[in-house]
């Protein structure tokens, strides 16, 4: 049985999250539905990481097997046509090893987060990025972020119902840029981590939010670090900014 990995880009917004529910539409079932189409029967994939409901991606990675040796452009184009209407899309495709596993195979998750400043309502980028309505200070919000960097014990920063074994983790990179558009101050946040504890992008954000509007003080944020107490983190922001943009291998099998 030929093994395929798979790039997908979708809008989280119709979704309950990535992973495949009974009563509930999710990516996950969307393409193992299109999978149906393709060969009959019962398919199960596996994705690099299980987004939430709401979250987008533009990287997310998943592998599945199949009977026939397809071309993986003929494959990506085949399920492409079956999941429409729906905001899904392959957009690579490779052939992999048998051994090769979507998830256990990473070495690294990269994510993005959206946030714009602005008094209007937004339109056209609505469901895309979290808004707030009051200006952030920039340099505030690096002064703090640097407390995060590194391995820490990040139990502040993790959802009560994570399922990971060790609340330690290494965060490799949390960048902070501000971007001034079109449609508002947009404040783009860069994350790079082997893996990432449940809601813990967004338990960052939703903390350095309050840093860039004066709330609290860049050494906040450390001493809620070194608090390890779920209590002490600050608001967990909404899901609509938050993007899994990448996901690095040893060998990227889409690097041909």
């Amino acid at each position: 049985m030929p093994r395929f990995a798979l790039k997908v880009e979708y809008d989280g917004a119709p979704f309950a999250g990535w992973q495949r529910q009974a009563e509930h539409p999710s990516v996950q079932g969307a393409i193992e539905a299109a999978l149906a189409k393709l060969e009959p029967g019962e398919h199960t994939i596996a994705a690099a990481g299980r987004t939430d409901a709401g979250v987008h991606a533009r990287g997310q990675v998943c592998h599945c097997d199949l009977q026939k040796d397809w071309s993986p452009f003929r494959l990506s184009e085949a399920l492409n046509h079956h999941l429409k209407p729906l905001p899904v899309a392959i957009v690579d495709a490779a052939e992999v090893e048998g051994d090769w596993h979507a998830r256990f195979s990473a070495m690294e998750r990269r994510y993005l987060f959206r946030l714009v400043s602005r008094r209007a309502p937004l339109t056209l980028e609505a469901g895309q990025v979290w808004q707030v309505k009051h200006d952030l200070e920039l340099a505030p919000m690096q002064e703090a972020a640097r407390h995060l960097i590194g391995l820490h014990d990040f139990t502040t920063f993790r959802s009560t119902m994570c399922q990971a074994a060790s609340p330690v983790k290494t965060l490799d990179a949390l960048d902070i840029r501000e971007l001034e558009t079109d449609w508002g101050t947009e404040f783009q946040f860069r994350l790079r981590a082997r893996s990432f504890l449940h809601n813990q992008v967004r338990s960052f954000v939703g903390t350095l939010e309050r840093v860039g509007a004066g709330a609290w003080a860049p050494e906040d944020v450390k001493a809620a670090l070194d608090a390890r107490d779920r209590a002490a983190c600050g608001p967990v922001c909404p899901p609509q900014g938050l993007y899994l943009v990448g996901v690095g291998y040893p060998d990227d099998p889409f690097q041909r």
